[in-house]
Parts: structure tokens; C-alpha cells; sequence
């Protein structure tokens, strides 16, 4: 059968293209791709083309699908999961395959399996790893969510605290601790902003430097100091670029404890030296944002690595179980993954706004790729509307909802273009 996707041919090189998907065999799944949100992991993919650790060597000759925060129905299923999986059900899934020590994941490493297209084919091993999901919840796109939203989760889940008495780490960040999140304003931030609101170990305090004036007030227009203190947190949102000396004025807002727990949100050297002068006995420095250049690196005081047992960690995606934690609870409206997203588009706009993406401001890019649409901000629906009505309605819809995208959103896109999807009702 015919699919339509974006694909990757080498460095700085993606096409939108018509291509045929081979007939599945039985140990493989047929789907429909409804919604796929755009990843900074998928621009520096294109940024390296072959070079990137996860993409073939002959991508030239066998191009591969991009996209890797998807979800969508389920189609036509092969043989052996007849009696898993059904057509018509929606699915979740996660990329981060490791299958047998392979690199090899959706949107990265498959000619037939990603999510910025309209059909792909899943192959054995994403069943064989129990990574496809069956999703009950409402909308696609916070399936689609669940993804960045489960790296999130995994990332605090992949802090830990020593002691001295059996050697045994605490995983997690410390229960009524310090968190620090530098560079937090941007959509991955808010995330990791929002999700430690809900944990049993929670923090006591939270702080967030962002250097734009404009993205901590979206980030406080959503996840406002007065919410982080009714769940039991101090939440303080700081730009640096207004601080006289910022070192003093983060280290203050600890009394001069440091952090137990920071999370480096951006591959900046100047951040993460910071971030590590900033941290306090035993704590724990995740560095979360993955660098494009493999020469990437830092200076780490190694004394308080050894007299103050601090202690440095990268994390990157999360596993399954992270994933179902993230979907759970973002169908029970305890996380909201739509704080990410600020744009939306369809098919169309997945190849430029990829290219485009680090000069693009805002938070996530969500599209859906069964009809064609531009990349559009939110807040110019409004004024979009003016033109298309479709604008309007999609305004009117978001303001119901606090200014954040919806499922409702999604469903009047949906009947707009006539895509058949159950779901909820309209605004």
C-alpha cells in the first residue's frame, strides 16, 4: 500500500515523499500514524545524517522514516499477534528499542517505521519487547507526549544519593530536597517542572532559570508558584541575565546548602560548570541535554566529587515502564504533557519545521500527519482566525482550556479534515 512520509537521505537532507509499504509479514503490524511531535533528537539527527550513531550507513540508497513521538491506530495485524493486539485499537509505543545491543529505533534507523508519515510497518522486535501499547486514553497527542514526558520521568528516577553507612544508592531525587533546573523554560523543562508536583518524594523546593523573560512567564502562566505551594512546594523561576551575581543568588535561595538534585536542560559548557559549582553535599547533576558534538565537555571539580561526594549523570529516554507512567498520569489529569506544545500543524510542515526547529521559539511542534497544514503558533489562532474560521474555533477551544491544546482541539482538526477518529466531544 501507498504511504506518505518525511525521510531522511543524509545530512541536512529530508524529503517529503509518496512511497509504497511493503505487505506485512505475520510476525509484523500495520498502523495508521495520527499524531507525531517534533524532537530536538530529530534535528540533530539531521544534522549528522549517517554520522549519527543510530542511522544506517546506506541511508542514501535506503532512506529512513524520521519521528519517534507518535501514536495512532492499529490497522492490520500479522498472524502471530492476533490474538494481542485488534485493528481499531489506538496504540502508544516506545522508541528507545535497544534491541539485543542495537542502536536501531524508530525514526531514526528504519525505512518503513517512524511516526512523521501516514502508515508504517512495526516491526517483530517493538512486540517482542512488549513496546507496543495499548492506549485507552482520549487524544493521540498525549500519547505521542508520553514519550518526551517518559524521559522526563526517567530522568528523575536516574538520580541517586550514596551513604555512608551500607553503600546502598537512594534512587530518585532526595524526598523534601533542592532541585535545581537550568534552562527549564523551554518544553522539556515544563515537564520537569510540572511532573515532581506529584511524586511522594517530592521536593521542597524548586528553582528554574530560564534566560528569556518570555518563556518563564509562559512556564508561570501554566505552573504558577501559588499551584507548586498548595502541593507543598516552593517554587522560584529565575533569569540569570537580571541577577548581579547568579551563583550567589541561586546558592542564597538554598541558605547556602547547595542543590541536591539539578537537572541541566541545555548543552551548554558555562550551564553545566554552574550547575556543578552549585551543588551540595552528595548531590547528584543530571546533564539531560544531549550535545550534537561527540567533543562536547566540561571542567568538574573533582575535590567536592571526592569530600562532598558529588556526583555527575547523564540520562537519555526513558523505559517502558516510564512511558506508562507518563500516560497514566496524564489520563488521569495529574500531569499535563500539553504544557509543551505550542504549535500545530500537519504532514506538510514536518520537513521545514524540522529544519528549522532550534530558530523556531516555543515549546513542542505537534503535528498530525493525516492532513496538511502549516505549523501554527496558539496564540495566533486568533488572529489566524480571522482568514479561516478553523482558527477561531481552535482559539475559542484552547481559551477554554487555560490557553493549552486539548483533545477537543484535536477532534475539531480531525472533523475539519475529515478524518475519521473517535474521541471527545467538541467545545
Amino acid at each position: 500500500m501507498k504511504s506518505k512520509g518525511v525521510r531522511l537521505y543524509g545530512a541536512y537532507d529530508i524529503r517529503l515523499e509518496e512511497f509504497d509499504l511493503p505487505e506485512i509479514r505475520d510476525d509484523e503490524i500495520l498502523v495508521r500514524v495520527m499524531s507525531d511531535s517534533i524532537c530536538m533528537s530529530t534535528y540533530k539527527l539531521l544534522v549528522q545524517g549517517r554520522a549519527h550513531r543510530r542511522c544506517p550507513p546506506d541511508v542514501d540508497t535506503r532512506p529512513v522514516l524520521i519521528g519517534h513521538e507518535f501514536a495512532g491506530d492499529i490497522v492490520k495485524v500479522g498472524r502471530k499477534w492476533q490474538n494481542e493486539f485488534r485493528p481499531g485499537e489506538k496504540f502508544a509505543q516506545q522508541p528507545a528499542l535497544n534491541y539485543k545491543g542495537s542502536l536501531a529505533s524508530p525514526g531514526y534507523s528504519y525505512p518503513f517505521f517512524g511516526g512523521a508519515c501516514t502508515y508504517c510497518v512495526v516491526p517483530p522486535e517493538v512486540m517482542e519487547l512488549g513496546y507496543l501499547l495499548h492506549y485507552e486514553g482520549e487524544s493521540y497527542f498525549e500519547a505521542s507526549l508520553g514519550e518526551p514526558m517518559s524521559c522526563i520521568v526517567g530522568g528523575y528516577y536516574g538520580n541517586y544519593h550514596t551513604n555512608k553507612v551500607d553503600h546502598r544508592h537512594s534512587i530518585g531525587i532526595k524526598a523534601g530536597g533542592r532541585v535545581l533546573i537550568m534552562g527549564g523554560c523551554g518544553p522539556m523543562g515544563l515537564g520537569a517542572i510540572e511532573y515532581p508536583l506529584v511524586l511522594e518524594n517530592k521536593p521542597a523546593l524548586i528553582v528554574v532559570t530560564d534566560l528569556s523573560d518570555e518563556r518563564i512567564a509562559r512556564a508561570r502562566r501554566f505552573i504558577s508558584e501559588e499551584e507548586a505551594a498548595r502541593r507543598g512546594v516552593r517554587l522560584v523561576y529565575i533569569n540569570p541575565l537580571h541577577c548581579e551575581d547568579e551563583f550567589s543568588t541561586l546558592m542564597d535561595l538554598t541558605g547556602g546548602m547547595g542543590y541536591d538534585d539539578i537537572f541541566v536542560f541545555n548543552a551548554i559548557r558555562a550551564l553545566a560548570e554552574m550547575g556543578d559549582r552549585l551543588l551540595g553535599y552528595d548531590g547528584c547533576m543530571n546533564f539531560f541535554s544531549g550535545p550534537t558534538s561527540r567533543e562536547f565537555s566540561a571542567t568538574i571539580n573533582l575535590y567536592n566529587c571526592h569530600y562532598s561526594s558529588t556526583h555527575i549523570l547523564g540520562t537519555t529516554g526513558g523505559n517502558t515502564a516510564d512511558l506508562k507512567e507518563a500516560i497514566q498520569l496524564a489520563s488521569e489529569g495529574k500531569i499535563r504533557p500539553a504544557v509543551m506544545v505550542t504549535h500545530v500543524g500537519g504532514m506538510d510542515s514536518i520537513a521545514e519545521t524540522t529544519r528549522n526547529l532550534p530558530g523556531i521559539p516555543g515549546g513542542k511542534k505537534l503535528a498530525y500527519t493525516q492532513f496538511d497544514m502549516p505549523m501554527t503558533a496558539i496564540d495566533d489562532f486568533r488572529r489566524k482566525g480571522e482568514e479561516n474560521p478553523l482558527f477561531t474555533r481552535l482559539a475559542d477551544c484552547c481559551d477554554a482550556h487555560g490557553g493549552l491544546w486539548n483533545s477537543e482541539a484535536e477532534q475539531i482538526l480531525f472533523r475539519h479534515f475529515g478524518v475519521p477518529a473517535a474521541g471527545a466531544a467538541p467545545c
